[in-house]
């Protein structure tokens, strides 16, 4: 039988973790000032370290402001592994144990293919073929692999840093399961539809907000993590509202705690503590 609601496949690039912290300051003013300045010497060096490592990634220290944390450190890693040595040298640091956990998101950038789902499921039922079975799944990721490759897709499966938009809003989100309510339950072709109205939202602000999407499904108890960047902290409020106005969000979109900073050279922000 015919899935009702076939998923949209989705193609995968680097891992990514979000670490964020608050930072005890009443335990770090009770260390003598030699051993403030070996933590911090320690600290600088890993982190800087962590910045631009072998194998591909980044590393990004961001000071957060109006939130329950202090930091957040920002982690893109070519493999899974590469992730968890990254946290790992964290937590490796002596100034970490002067930093409570407050925190953690696990992910993977991911691009959503709901158009080609949409367009193979379409394609498969009007020559009369089966939603889901081999030739189906072939000529899927066939297809995939072609767009996989083109670099639009490639510069959200491996984001980079923009170099002149130094602040970072990070948050988590959902689409709804309820009844009546439930993306899940959606054909993949309205589905489509709906992710395309919202991407075309998103491409307004091209050139002032940059967006990295990455998928927490089986990571996380949220389903996606959202991280923007912009030359200007406003634009965050002027793009998440809009686009809640689009159907898939104003319908199906759940949003979880929103963090919000500027990127700070590891040195620049341990001279501020």
């Amino acid at each position: 039988m015919e899935p009702v609601a076939y998923p949209a496949e989705s193609v995968e690039g680097w891992y990514a973790l979000h670490q964020m912290y608050t930072i005890d300051r009443a335990a770090l003013r009770e260390v003598d000032a030699h051993e403030r300045d070996a933590l911090v010497r320690d600290a600088i060096d890993t982190l800087e370290s962590l910045e631009t490592p072998d194998g591909g990634g980044w590393t990004r220290v961001v000071p957060l402001t109006g939130s329950r944390a202090d930091v957040m450190l920002v982690h893109f890693r070519a493999t899974f592994d590469a992730l968890g040595e990254a946290q790992r040298a964290v937590h490796r640091m002596v100034l970490t144990d002067y930093l409570d956990p407050a925190y953690t998101f696990l992910s993977i950038a991911e691009a959503g293919m709901y158009h080609l789902t949409a367009k193979v499921v379409r394609e498969t039922r009007e020559s009369g073929g089966k939603v889901g079975d081999a030739a189906f799944r072939e000529r899927l990721a066939a297809l995939m692999k072609k767009e996989a490759e083109t670099e639009h897709v490639r510069k959200r499966l491996y984001p980079e840093v923009p170099a002149d938009m130094p602040y970072v809003c990070f948050y988590p989100m959902d689409k709804k399961r309820d009844t009546g309510q439930n993306w899940y339950a959606l054909p993949v072709e309205e589905r489509s539809r709906l992710m395309m109205e919202h991407g075309m939202s998103g491409r307004r602000y091209a050139g002032r907000v940059s967006q990295v999407v990455t998928g927490s499904i089986g990571f996380d108890a949220w389903e996606w993590g959202v991280t923007l960047f912009a030359r200007d902290p406003l634009e965050f409020k002027k793009i998440v509202t809009e686009m809640r106005f689009d159907e898939a969000s104003a319908k199906y979109g759940e949003f979880g705690e929103f963090f919000v900073g500027r990127v700070m050279a590891p040195g620049e922000w341990l001279d501020e503590l």
